[in-house]
Parts: C-alpha cells; sequence; structure tokens
C-alpha cells in the first residue's frame, strides 16, 4: 500500500466537502500589496535587458561605484572567514562606531546600547512598527510618504493617518498636524530629506512639530536616510540636534545604502530609548537573526579606518547629484503645463501632474491618472518613472536623477516632448 492509499487520506477525500473551504492566504496579506517602486525599477530593468535603451529614473539608489573602503573591507572580511552569526543587533564594535556617528549628527552622548543595526532601513522601520504600535493607534504621515511607511502600520495593527501636504509645498503644517491628532494618536513619521519629494524640512518647522509631539505624548519616527545627500545651500538638520528635550521619544532610521551606494548589501540601524532597541532585537532575533555579517564589517572598516575616504566620497556624490539636479530642472523647465518641485535633497524630482489629468494622450486615449502617464512615458519615451498613486497621491511622478548623465538628458527631453503632446 502507498501514502497515496492511506485509509487516513482515503477518509479525508471522503469527506473534504463536508467541510468548510480553507481560505488560502492569512488575511492580513490584503494589507499588503507589491512595492510600485520596485515593480517600475524591475520592470525597466527587464525593458533595457531585452535591447531598449530606457531611462530608468525609478531606481531610488545611486548609480555609481561602491564606496572603496566598504568594497576593500568586504574583501578582506570574506579572506578572513567571517561567516559566522553575530549578535542579534550587530557587532559590538559597530553599534559602538555608529553609536560615534549618531553622536556626532545629534550632538548627543550615545552607547551602543541605544544602536541597532538591521536589514537596511526597511527593517529598522518595521521592528519601531512592531514595538511601538498597538492595534488600533493611528499614526500621522505627511503624504506624499514612502510607500513603505501606511503598510508597515497596518500590518502592526495600526492606522494610517495621511497629512495631505500637496497644497502646502509638500510640507507638512503644524495647524494640519494639531487637527488631525485624536486620543489614538500614538506617533508621528518625519522624513527628511522626503522621499519622494526631495523637501529638507527647515529647524523652525521641526521645532513646532516637536513641540506638538510633546504636548501631545506622541512619539517621533525620524527617518534620514538621504541626510548626507543634500547639497548646499539646504542643510538637513537632526531633530535631537534640535531638541535634545525629545530624546526619550524620538527614534531614528538611517541607513547606509544610499550613502554609501551599497543599496543591495541590506544594512542599516535603529537609534532609541534603550527599552526600544530591547524590544526591537527580540523582534529580529525571531526575523532576520542578525544583518549580513559581511556588509556589517564592511561598514565598519568605513566609519572607522576608511572615514576620511567615505566622507570625500559622499562630498564627491554630493557634487554629481548637484549637477545632475541642475541638467535636470534645465531640460524639465520645458514643460507647458506640469510643475516641477525642485526638491533640496536626496535625487529626486516630483511633478505634479494634476493639469494634465482629464486630457488627453496623443491618441486620444484619456488622462486618468498618474498611473496612466507612467505607463505611457515608459511605453512612448523609455523614461521608467513611478507613479505618485504609490504615495498616496494619484497626481504626482517621481523622477530620480542618480543616474548617468547621458541617460539623464536623453530620457528627460523624451518625457518632455510625451507630456506636452498631451492636448
Amino acid at each position: 500500500m502507498t501514502l497515496a492509499d492511506s485509509p487516513a487520506l482515503t477518509q479525508d477525500r471522503a469527506t473534504a466537502g463536508s467541510r468548510p473551504q480553507r481560505q488560502p492566504l492569512a488575511g492580513r496579506t490584503a494589507l499588503v500589496s507589491a512595492s510600485e517602486t520596485a515593480r517600475m525599477r524591475t520592470l525597466g530593468r527587464e525593458l533595457a535587458a531585452a535591447g531598449r535603451r530606457i531611462a530608468n529614473m525609478a531606481a531610488g539608489e545611486l548609480d555609481t561605484p561602491l564606496a572603496a573602503p566598504v568594497r576593500r573591507a568586504a574583501i578582506a572580511a570574506i579572506e578572513a572567514g567571517h561567516n559566522r552569526y553575530t549578535d542579534t543587533s550587530g557587532l559590538p564594535d559597530l553599534r559602538s562606531a555608529i553609536a560615534g556617528l549618531v553622536a556626532e549628527k545629534t550632538g548627543l552622548a550615545w552607547t551602543p546600547a541605544g544602536i541597532s543595526v538591521t536589514a537596511g532601513a526597511k527593517q529598522a522601520l518595521f521592528n519601531a512598527a512592531m514595538t511601538l504600535i498597538d492595534p488600533g493607534c493611528e499614526v500621522l504621515i505627511p503624504c506624499p510618504y514612502w510607500t513603505t511607511f501606511p503598510t508597515q502600520i497596518r500590518i502592526a495593527g495600526g492606522r494610517p493617518v495621511a497629512l495631505d501636504t500637496t497644497a502646502t509645498g509638500y510640507l507638512p503644517t503644524p495647524a494640519m498636524i494639531r487637527a488631525a491628532i485624536t486620543p489614538a494618536t500614538r506617533m508621528i513619521v518625519l522624513n527628511t530629506p522626503n522621499n519622494p519629494t526631495g523637501r529638507v524640512y527647515d529647524a523652525g518647522l521641526l521645532d513646532q512639530i516637536a513641540t506638538i509631539a510633546r504636548d501631545h505624548d506622541l512619539w517621533i519616527l525620524f527617518d534620514e536616510c538621504y541626510g548626507a545627500l543634500v547639497p548646499a545651500p539646504a542643510v538637513h538638520i537632526n531633530l535631537l540636534r534640535l531638541r535634545p528635550d525629545l530624546r526619550d521619544r524620538v527614534v531614528l532610521v538611517d541607513s547606509f545604502s544610499k550613502s554609501c551606494a551599497m543599496t543591495g548589501w541590506r544594512i542599516g540601524y535603529l537609534a532609541a530609548p534603550e527599552p526600544v532597541i530591547r524590544a526591537a532585537s527580540a523582534f529580529q532575533s525571531h526575523t532576520a537573526s542578525n544583518p549580513n555579517v559581511i556588509a556589517q564589517h564592511a561598514v565598519l572598516a568605513a566609519l572607522t579606518t576608511g572615514r576620511a575616504e567615505l566622507d570625500a566620497f559622499q562630498a564627491d556624490i554630493r557634487t554629481l547629484l548637484a549637477a545632475n539636479r541642475a541638467l535636470a530642472l534645465d531640460i524639465l523647465a520645458g514643460l507647458d503645463r506640469v510643475p516641477v518641485r525642485p526638491g533640496e535633497g536626496g535625487f529626486y524630482l516630483y511633478l505634479d501632474l494634476g493639469r494634465l489629468i482629464g486630457r488627453r494622450f496623443a491618441d486620444g486615449s484619456p488622462v486618468t491618472d498618474a498611473d496612466a502617464v507612467a505607463e505611457r512615458l515608459l511605453g512612448e519615451a523609455g523614461v521608467a518613472s513611478v507613479p505618485g498613486g504609490a504615495f498616496g497621491d494619484p497626481r504626482g511622478l517621481r523622477l530620480s536623477y542618480a543616474i548617468d548623465g547621458d541617460d539623464l538628458a536623453t530620457g528627460l527631453r523624451a518625457l518632455v516632448a510625451t507630456l506636452n503632446r498631451i492636448a
């Protein structure tokens, strides 16, 4: 008798029709959809691999070689046989080096006990959400927002509350924040420099938001992953340097993905009050176990023996991005009906397509939303972008200018011609 002929399985088949049908997926999967930024980035790469010339402005990463001290240290770590588990929250020496880095940014003393190394900033944000948000809690998020923020809040059982900034220059106002606070509000998310708009929050705005958070006993999740990529004259300000009195309610999230051109290595960190770090580390111990060990050794070297070289690398990146930004704005000035918000930091430009919605493409089909425009740009202009629906704004379009200058110029000229043909 084979296993397939066993009496137990035969009985199961006989009674299967009388049982309630099993649902194939857990209910929480309805809260999550695949990242639109990842989809458009991948689609652009697939078309390029098939032979089309694509200006891939959907990718949220630098089109540059890896920072040299990171590369050398990674090779050395492999040769040295560093292939074992590390502490859940990262190598002690790396946590110490990051504590020093955070001390520089905040002007406050930090110890490794306040640091957790994570598999990119995305895991740091997830750990923070699972640690700080109870079911039913509300979290305020300025909109347009990075698509992962509301998704992770929903996974944690919370309710994201979008603050529409499209009429206020893509910056939240103290008035709109106060109006959105309810007894269920637990936290506010601040992302500066902002993804997708590139806006950088100034000291006055940060100070007002900090006071609101203190008065209403709110946590602040401060995501500064693009903080190292702010060219003059704009200045990125760490919230705790401005308001050290909020140290017990601020959670800092940062990443080495952008600043070291190592997005695929997945290495970031959480800096927070020690009880938060202990709880977040407990969650991490049951998910990732520990961050990538080679990436940890590579970043450790970049922050210690390679720090001067890393600083020079980042200065060169800011110079390159400033040149690309100027080129992009010069070409986009040719747009007829599309305002361009020149973000101060990061490497994104954000287009407001509101005046195109309801018009028609050159072939007569309607312009329904930014998704339709993004599809048309990819098909006709060879430009991969990310439509604003991914960011809670159906009228917006995000363009990354962190790509090769020739591809950037060619792609943007084709984009301008395509959008200007909309009747």
